[in-house]
């Protein structure tokens, strides 16, 4: 109870933070007069969000409960267990944003599909792991093994990272993104089993380890601070987790979603990952 009575006194102080925020300048004023007007009114400008379930529809309902109405803004959550719908209805404006993707995912997916997406600033961190069932220390990986991988190119590179941190292999540097096949140096003679991000934790039983996304790892059961055999760190990572919005969308569907934006980076919403995750599973960015 003292929990939710520290989160609930958090989101009353960054509602009244970012009223405060809207009320400089003559065009602010008038802008923040009308909003108050419109809520006064009883309304609320409605955006649709396209989330991964776990954690950011936690965290996109958290704010819906506690700071969007002060805001002026209702939140319908829509769930995907994909990486890949999420932006194809962002770009068709069937929702409004999205919020379950990193920088680098964003940036491969603008270049190679054309999407003109913006994004706002790292919300949270899912640190990467490498789990298994198999073996209990990487000390203990067998010539010839197994490892299930995702098959998308920004998590592929972010997964042989890890592995070459742990002197499993040596990628190509020259490479932005490198994939498995800029593998230099294979002293161990791994191969890779890849799957959509979503499966790759299904694959555990049949692969000697694999590296998992932090979301679908906890939607899976595993607890990455305790499961585990090593864990990316958070710190200075360009794999926060970010809210996205089609440029081409209505100019005022565009200043709502940059309002959810800052309520994402309240500290009521810091405070509630911190205190919902409480050993490091998912970590504030900012």
């Amino acid at each position: 109870m003292k929990r939710f009575h520290a989160i609930a006194a958090l989101a009353a102080a960054s509602a009244l933070t970012l009223a405060a925020c809207s009320s400089g300048g003559s065009g602010a004023a008038s802008e923040s007069s009308s909003a108050a007007a419109t809520q006064a009114a009883g309304d609320l400008t409605t955006i649709v969000v396209g989330a991964s379930p776990v954690p950011h529809a936690q965290i996109l309902q958290f704010v819906q409960d506690n700071l969007a109405k002060d805001a002026g803004l209702n939140i319908e959550i829509k769930e995907y267990q994909d990486y890949v719908q999420p932006n194809v209805a962002l770009e068709d404006q069937s929702i409004d944003a999205n919020y379950f993707q990193h920088v680098p995912y964003l940036e491969e997916e603008i270049a190679s599909k054309g999407y003109t997406f913006d994004h706002g600033e790292g919300i949270h961190i899912e640190p990467y792991g490498i789990y298994s069932q198999k073996i209990t220390s990487l000390d203990d990986l067998p010539d010839g093994a197994v490892i299930g991988i995702t098959n998308d190119p920004s998590n592929q590179a972010r997964a042989l990272d890890l592995l070459q941190q742990n002197g499993i292999i040596t990628v190509d540097d020259s490479v932005e993104n490198p994939t498995i096949y800029d593998i230099k140096d294979n002293p161990k003679n791994v191969t890779f089993q890849e799957a959509e991000a979503p499966a790759v934790a299904a694959l555990l039983p049949d692969v000697d380890i694999a590296i998992i996304n932090g979301n679908y790892a906890l939607e899976s059961g595993l607890t990455p601070s305790k499961d585990a055999l090593y864990l990316e760190s958070g710190k200075d990572n360009p794999y926060a987790n970010v809210l996205v919005w089609n440029t081409e969308e209505d100019a005022s569907k565009i200043a709502a979603v940059k309002k959810l934006d800052e309520l994402l980076h309240s500290d009521a919403v810091s405070e509630y990952i911190k205190q919902t995750w409480p050993d490091g599973e998912v970590q504030p960015a900012f």
